[in-house]
């Protein structure tokens, strides 16, 4: 009988090929991690995609606002408030109006020109929230 003389290689045909257990759970961890980030990102797109809609809203109000005081004949209204539902809550749109009593540079008074100030106010998680926006109206006298 020969005597067995076990080689390098013969010993590792006997292992079986393989990941440890720790091995397989550091992967499931850091896939783990990767997924929970993932899901942080994803939501925070979200929101973010929210707030734009609500304030795309808002200037949308605020456009249409002005497009009817401008459309309109007469001066505008000199102090007005309105409420109106944006979708996401209801906006408080105050509207403001004054004689601009701009001048020339040799000191001719403009008249029929005024400044309108449109403010749009809203909650947004409790926090109020505002937009405004400042144009001329001009009305012939």
């Amino acid at each position: 009988m020969k005597p067995q003389v076990s080689t390098i290689k013969q010993r590792g045909a006997l292992r079986r090929p393989g990941f440890a257990l720790y091995e397989v759970l550091l992967g499931v961890a850091i896939f783990a991690v990767g997924v929970l980030a993932l899901g942080r990102a994803v939501e925070n797109c979200m929101n973010a995609s929210m707030l734009n809609a609500e304030e795309d809203a808002v200037r949308q109000i605020l456009s249409n606002r002005m497009a009817e005081i401008q459309a309109a004949r007469g001066a505008p209204d000199s102090a007005k408030e309105d409420k109106v539902d944006s979708g996401y809550g209801m906006v408080k749109l105050l509207q403001k109006s004054a004689s601009a009593e701009l001048t020339e540079p040799n000191n001719t008074q403009l008249n029929g020109i005024n400044l309108v100030i449109l403010t749009a106010q809203w909650q947004r998680g409790g926090v109020s929230q505002s937009k405004q926006i400042k144009f001329y109206v001009y009305r012939p006298l």
